[in-house]
C-alpha cells in the first residue's frame, strides 16, 4: 500500500468512527494518563528475578513502550538517549551502535533479550518489538554472566518482548526527516475461562530518506508471543523477525591529523552512495516456570537467533584538519552469518530461620556462538570531508575467507553455576547478598586462510559478588556492591596495518566497588546516587618486535565516577526524567580514555496543559562534556548541547482514542561532534541534525 495512502487512510478510519455514549473528556483524560512517558523503577535483575528498586545493591532502571510510541526512535541507541548514565557512537566503520556506560563499551551483540544473552540482533535493534528497555548500571557478570561479546563491563541492557496484558489494539503511522514513512499495529488479547491465555502480536515498516542528506534507512519488524498463566504453572513463547537496511550511512570519521576539524553542516553527508548495511534475524525465547511451592520456584529458558548481514562500509581518514583532505581508508565488503543459542536454568525461594529471611538461587546456564565470515578490503582513495566526490567501488586490495560461503571464523561456548543467598535482618531492613559464579570461557579462533584452528582458549574462574541493602527510614535505600567478573579477551581490529588482525586475546578479570543510595519521595517520584570504582586490564598497541605494531594488553584501566537520577511526576500532570553523571576514566598508561566525557546530562519534561485536556508538551535537554579524542590526550571534543521539543494531543474520534505527536530534536539544528569513542584510532561521530518526526496512533 502507498504510505501516504495508509496514513490518509488511518485519519479516515478514526475520524469516520461514529460517536458512543461514553463521556468524551474520560475518554480523553484516560487516554492521555495512559500515554505518559514514565520509567520503571527496578526490573528483571538476572538471577535475583523481578526485584523493586529499594530492595537491589545494583541501579535498574526500564524506559517502557510509551517512550517509544511517544518519541518515534528509530534504534535503540535513541531510545537509550533519554538516560544520562549512557551515551551512543558507532562501532567498526559500520551502523554497529554500541553504548559507552560507566566509560566502557557495551556491544549490539551483548544487549539481553528476556534476560538471556545472544539473542538479540546485531548492530542494529528496531525498538518497536519491545515492551521494555532495561539499563543496569555496573558489572552485571554475576547476574546474567560473561556477555558472549565481551563487552557490558559498565552496564547492561536488556529488552523485553511485547507479551498480552490486556485486550487492546492499537495502529500507527509515522514520520521522521525528510522521508521516512511507515506504519506499526499491536494487538494483544487474553482469553479462556480464567483468561490464562494470552497472545500478542506486532509489526512495523518504515522506509525513506532520514535527516541526514542521501542516508536511507528502512526497517520492517514482525513479533507475535504466546503465553500461558495457570497458576502454578506459567510459560511463554516469543517468536520476532527483524529486517534492517541502511544506504549511504553517514560514517565515523577517523583523524590522521593533529587537530579537530571543524564540523560539516549538520545534515551533511560525506559517504559513498554505494556504502550499506543490511542486517536480517530471526529469534526467539522459550521460558517456563513452576512454583513447586508457594515460596520455591523453579525456572527455565532458552532461545535461538540465526543472523545474516552483510555490508560495504566505509569512512574517512582526515589527514588535514583545516581543509578537509582525507583518504578513504580501506572500504570493504564483510558478509557476517551468526548462529547462537542460549539455556538458563534454576531454582529460587524463600525461606525463614528465626527472625532472619533467606532468599536463595541456584542454577546454571549457557551460550553457544559460531561467527561466519569473510572480508574484500578495497583500494583506499582521495576525497574530502567537507567536499566528497562520488566514485566507483574501488579494486581490491587484500582479501580473506570466502566471500560466497563463508566458513566458521569464530566459536564460543560460555558455560556458569551460580548460587547465592540474600539474608534479610530486621525486618529485610537489612538486605545481605553474597554469591559465586563459576564461569567457563572456550574460545576457538580459525584462520581466514584455510580454515585452520589459529588461537584456541580455555579459561575459567569463580567470580564473587557481596551486596548490601541498609533501609534505615521509609523510602530510603542505603546499597553497595563488589562484584568480580570474567570476560572474553579483546578483539585486534582488522587492520593490515597490525601483525595481529582479528586476534581474540585471552579472557581477564576485572572487578568493581560500588556504594550509593536510593529514595522515594513520595510513590511516584525516585531518585538514585551511585558511586563506582571499576578496574580491569587495558588494551591498546605495542611494539611485536619485528618493526611494526600489534594488538595486545596494556597496564589496568581504571574508571570511577558518580551518578545522579531522579524520574517521576513531581507535580499533578508534570513529569521528570533526568540526571547527570561524572566521570574518570584512566588508561593503563594514565593518559585519560578518548570519548568518555567528565560530565554528562539530562532533562526530559512532560506537562498535561491543564486548561487545555488532552494536549502535554514535552521537551529534553541533553549536555555532552568534553571529551578527549585521542589515547595521547592531545586532541580534545568541545562539550555539546542539543534541544529537542514536542506536543501530543489526544481526542476522541467516537469512542476511540486518537493520539497525535510532534516532536523536532535537535531544534537549533546545532552542529557538533557527538562522540570520540573508539577502541582502536582516534574517530569522530557527527551528531544528528534537526529531525521532525510526527505520527498519529489509533487505540481500539
Amino acid at each position: 500500500m502507498n504510505k501516504t495512502l495508509f496514513a490518509c487512510s488511518l485519519s479516515a478510519i478514526a475520524l469516520a468512527t461514529p460517536a458512543a455514549a461514553q463521556d468524551i473528556d474520560t475518554i480523553v483524560v484516560t487516554a492521555q494518563r495512559n500515554n505518559a512517558t514514565e520509567v520503571v523503577n527496578g526490573g528483571e535483575a538476572g538471577v535475583l528475578g523481578d526485584v523493586p528498586a529499594e530492595d537491589l545493591p545494583f541501579n535498574i532502571r526500564s524506559f517502557d513502550e510509551t517512550l517509544i510510541y511517544n518519541q518515534q526512535p528509530l534504534t535503540i541507541g535513541e531510545v537509550l538517549e533519554n538516560d544520562p548514565t549512557v551515551r551512543t557512537t558507532y562501532g567498526f566503520g559500520n551502523a554497529a551502535e554500541q553504548f559507552v556506560i560507566r566509560g566502557f563499551s557495551l556491544f549490539g551483540d551483548d544487549i539481553g533479550v528476556n534476560g538471556l544473552y545472544g539473542i538479540a540482533p546485531r548492530q542494529l535493534i528496531a525498538p518497536e518489538l519491545f515492551e521494555q528497555v532495561q539499563v543496569l548500571n555496573g558489572s552485571s557478570a554475576f547476574l546474567n554472566g560473561a556477555a558472549p561479546g565481551g563487552s557490558g563491563l559498565g552496564g547492561s541492557v536488556n529488552l523485553l518482548l511485547k507479551r498480552a496484558e490486556d485486550d487492546s489494539a492499537r495502529a500507527t503511522a509515522t514520520f521522521v526527516g525528510d522521508g521516512h514513512i511507515g506504519g506499526s499495529f499491536d494487538v494483544s488479547r487474553r482469553f479462556g475461562q480464567g483468561r490464562e491465555w494470552g497472545v500478542r502480536v506486532n509489526g512495523a515498516y518504515r522506509d525513506g530518506e532520514v535527516a541526514i542528506d542521501r542516508e536511507d534507512r528502512r526497517a520492517q519488524v514482525l513479533g507475535g508471543a504466546l503465553d500461558y498463566d495457570g497458576g502454578a504453572f506459567r510459560a511463554a513463547l516469543d517468536l520476532a523477525y527483524q529486517e534492517v537496511r541502511v544506504d549511504g550511512l553517514r560514517p565515523k570519521v577517523t583523524l590522521l591529523a593533529d587537530a579537530i576539524p571543524a564540523v560539516p553542516d549538520a545534515s551533511a553527508n560525506y559517504a559513498q552512495d554505494y556504502t550499506f548495511t543490511e542486517l536480517e534475524d530471526i529469534f526467539g525465547t522459550l521460558s517456563v516456570e513452576y512454583d513447586v511451592t508457594p515460596d520455591m520456584l523453579l525456572y527455565a529458558r532458552a532461545g535461538a537467533r540465526r543472523g545474516n548481514e552483510e555490508g560495504i562500509y566505509g569512512g574517512l581518514q582526515v589527514s588535514d584538519a583545516e581543509t578537509g583532505e582525507a583518504t578513504s581508508g580501506f572500504h570493504n565488503f564483510i558478509p557476517f552469518e551468526q548462529d547462537a543459542e542460549a539455556l538458563e536454568a534454576g531454582l529460587r525461594g524463600n525461606f525463614a530461620t528465626g527472625a532472619v529471611t533467606h532468599t536463595f538461587n541456584v542454577g546454571g546456564n549457557m551460550n553457544w556462538q559460531q561467527d561466519r565470515t569473510a572480508y574484500d578490503f578495497f583500494q583506499p582513495f582521495e576525497t574530502n570531508l567537507y567536499n566528497p566526490d562520488q566514485v566507483a567501488p574501488q579494486p581490491t586490495a587484500f582479501v580473506g575467507g570466502d566471500l560466497e560461503d563463508p566458513f566458521p571464523i569464530t566459536e564460543k561456548q560460555l558455560g556458569s553455576l551460580f548460587a547465592s543467598d540474600t539474608i534479610g535482618l530486621w525486618d529485610d531492613r537489612i538486605l545481605l547478598t553474597a554469591g559465586a559464579r563459576w564461569q567457563s570461557i572456550d574460545i576457538e579462533r580459525f584462520s581466514y586462510f584455510g580454515g585452520g584452528l589459529d588461537t584456541e582458549y580455555s579459561e575459567h574462574a569463580v567470580t564473587p559478588v557481596v551486596g548490601l541493602v541498609a533501609k534505615p527510614v521509609d523510602g530510603l535505600s542505603l546499597y553497595a556492591n563488589y562484584i568480580e567478573a570474567l570476560q572474553e579477551g579483546a578483539v585486534a581490529p582488522l587492520d593490515p596495518q597490525i601483525s595481529n588482525p582479528g586476534e581474540v586475546l585471552a579472557p581477564r578479570m576485572s572487578t568493581q566497588y560500588e556504594v550509593g543510595g536510593k529514595f522515594y519521595f513520595d510513590p511516584s517520584v525516585f531518585a538514585t546516587l551511585a558511586l563506582y570504582r571499576i578496574e580491569r586490564p587495558g588494551e591498546g598497541f605495542e611494539p611485536d618486535g619485528t618493526g611494526g605494531t600489534r594488538f595486545a594488553y596494556l597496564g589496568d584501566q581504571r574508571n570511577q565516577g558518580v551518578e545522579v537520577t531522579l524520574n517521576g511526576e513531581v507535580a499533578p500532570g508534570l513529569r521528570v526524567i533526568t540526571g547527570l553523571a561524572f566521570a574518570d576514566a584512566e588508561l593503563g598508561t594514565g593518559m585519560e580514555a578518548p570519548g568518555v566525557p567528565e560530565f554528562a546530562a539530562n532533562a526530559n519534561v512532560e506537562w498535561d496543559v491543564g486548561f487545555a485536556p488532552g494536549l502535554t508538551l514535552n521537551g529534553r535537554v541533553t549536555h555532552t562534556g568534553e571529551q578527549q579524542a585521542n589515547a595521547a590526550n592531545t586532541l580534545q571534543l568541545d562539550s555539546w548541547t542539543v534541544l529537542d521539543l514536542g506536543a501530543r494531543y489526544v481526542f476522541a474520534a467516537g469512542d476511540l482514542p486518537v493520539t497525535l505527536r510532534l516532536t523536532v530534536d535537535n531544534v537549533t539544528d546545532e552542529a557538533y561532534w557527538a562522540s570520540a569513542f573508539d577502541a582502536f584510532n582516534p574517530a569522530l561521530l557527527q551528531g544528528a541534525p534537526r529531525t521532525v518526526k510526527a505520527s498519529m496512533s489509533i487505540s481500539f
